[in-house]
């Protein structure tokens, strides 16, 4: 099970976890306030427009969180000077089997189409006879 959070430096579109699943080809869960994990099944409650949703993932699963998720813990002060003394495994992702190269191609990149200046009329009649006549819009 993957826990990411739902915000990040993806300009807040949740894509980190949706990615992830993606690659991986693992279930995924999004918004997530409650997960419950029974056996090789994931249940995750997610709040949705019409109240909320339950789904059933099969682990292993991605699933991104919502703030009702948890109740945050804050340090103490001990607790965190005890854990700026604790050793700090570094691993490598070649010593996990993880090849970190981009699987992205890109494949064409255009600027888009400059846009036209606008004009401006006289009236209202004129407006509405460019828009039927012109623009073909009314």
């Amino acid at each position: 099970l993957v826990i990411t959070g739902k915000q990040a430096i993806d300009s807040d579109n949740n894509q980190t976890g949706q990615m992830l699943a993606a690659l991986t080809g693992y279930a995924q869960g999004t918004f997530a306030s409650k997960v419950e994990v029974a056996g090789d099944k994931l249940k995750v409650v997610r709040e949705i427009d019409g109240g909320l949703q339950t789904l059933e993932l099969a682990l292993p699963a991605i699933v991104t969180t919502d703030l009702r998720l948890n109740e945050p813990r804050y340090a103490s002060l001990p607790n965190i000077m005890k854990a700026k003394k604790k050793p700090l495994e570094t691993v490598k992702p070649a010593d996990l089997g993880v090849s970190v190269a981009s699987t992205l191609k890109v494949l064409k990149v255009e600027a888009p189409t400059e846009r036209q200046a606008g004009i401006k009329v006289g009236s209202v009649a004129e407006l509405v006879e460019k828009l039927k006549n012109e623009a073909k819009v009314i």
